[in-house]
């Protein structure tokens, strides 16, 4: 019945089961249900995670096994349910401009293979993606601007940047590149980034990026065929209304960017961007590990970072953190 709000036929069972019987322990709980030890410990962190179960028990004594109490669900779960509703209407808008791109991208399309234009162009694999780049970099002829999503770039791909940036560089290309936060716990990538600086490219850097993408020259952008597989491949596009809107893209990411050596900003209520992208991106119903994944750092980073949060709003749990954050107006 709850699916919709994030809750698998598995969990319901236990939080239903929690609600009709508070302050059950978790062999209790194992007990009543016919689950597994490990079944039931996954449902009580999906509720923990969806703000739906308090484990606190303050008249326990030290070694007492902890006891699940249910949140109530008048309150919990109408915010589960407005957050879901919140979501969808984003879903709803970028499909909007989704289904818009699509049809300006077919029309360029269309006309460009009337003329004789390959103005789409698919990569099959990494290998044929990495070889088009570097065609790209040795032809680029006034700038080249790249998203690069994730942390740590790979060694290998950082040593064949760097004979191609360096060339395109003496060759006055500009280059422009925004990275995720997260790089900066890289040495090596640091190491990089801050090498190419010296010869005259520039980077930023965001807690989270859309997709990883490349527009050289205002001609050509290289997207990718999955945003979630890197290794499937990519399309080349030249055809100009999807050229500009990847440059509109990079240039409204860029514009709202940290430039690299500068701290990362901190706004009027003292939360660094990465901590308000953290903030959204659990309001929206991520997971620690999905938002971890998101923003290129580790699941200890992202609990860390939320227990800090919840100690800075004074809360005694996730659903208190995430009610007093939306009073303040941080998510």
């Amino acid at each position: 019945m709850f699916q919709v709000l994030g809750l698998d036929a598995r969990t319901e069972l236990v939080y239903r089961l929690v609600l009709e019987e508070p302050e059950l322990r978790l062999d209790q709980i194992v007990a009543r249900l016919g689950r597994s030890e490990q079944d039931v410990r996954d449902a009580l962190d999906r509720l923990a995670e969806l703000c739906l179960l308090d484990n606190r028990d303050d008249r326990s004594t030290a070694g007492d096994p902890p006891v699940f109490r249910a949140l109530d669900p008048a309150a919990s779960l109408p915010f589960l349910l407005s957050r879901r509703e919140a979501e969808l209407a984003r879903q709803q808008r970028g499909l909007e401009v989704a289904r818009d791109a699509v049809s300006a991208l077919a029309a360029h399309s269309g006309r460009g293979v009337r003329r004789g234009f390959d103005v789409i162009k698919r990569l099959e694999g990494l290998d044929a993606v990495r070889e088009r780049l570097t065609e790209l970099a040795e032809l680029a002829r006034t700038e080249c601007l790249s998203l690069l999503p994730g942390g740590a770039q790979a060694p290998d791909t950082l040593a064949a940047s760097k004979p191609l940036d360096q060339q395109a560089l003496e060759r006055g290309v500009r280059l422009r590149s925004i990275y995720q936060d997260s790089f900066r716990n890289d040495p090596d990538t640091l190491r990089y980034v801050n090498w190419i600086g010296g010869l005259g490219a520039e980077s930023r850097t965001l807690p989270t990026l859309p997709l990883i993408m490349v527009v050289v020259d205002a001609e050509v952008a290289l997207v990718p065929l999955d945003p979630d597989d890197g290794r499937a491949g990519a399309l080349e596009l030249r055809s100009k209304g999807a050229v500009l809107v990847a440059r509109l893209l990079f240039e409204s990411l860029w514009t709202a960017a940290t430039p690299l050596g500068a701290r990362p900003p901190v706004d009027s209520d003292g939360l660094t961007p990465q901590e308000g992208e953290l903030l959204s991106l659990l309001s929206q119903g991520h997971t620690d590990a999905t938002a971890a994944r998101r923003l290129g750092v580790s699941l200890r980073t992202v609990r860390r970072m939320n227990a800090e949060l919840t100690a800075r709003m004074d809360a005694r749990s996730r659903f208190q953190a995430g009610a007093e954050a939306a009073r303040r107006g941080w998510v």
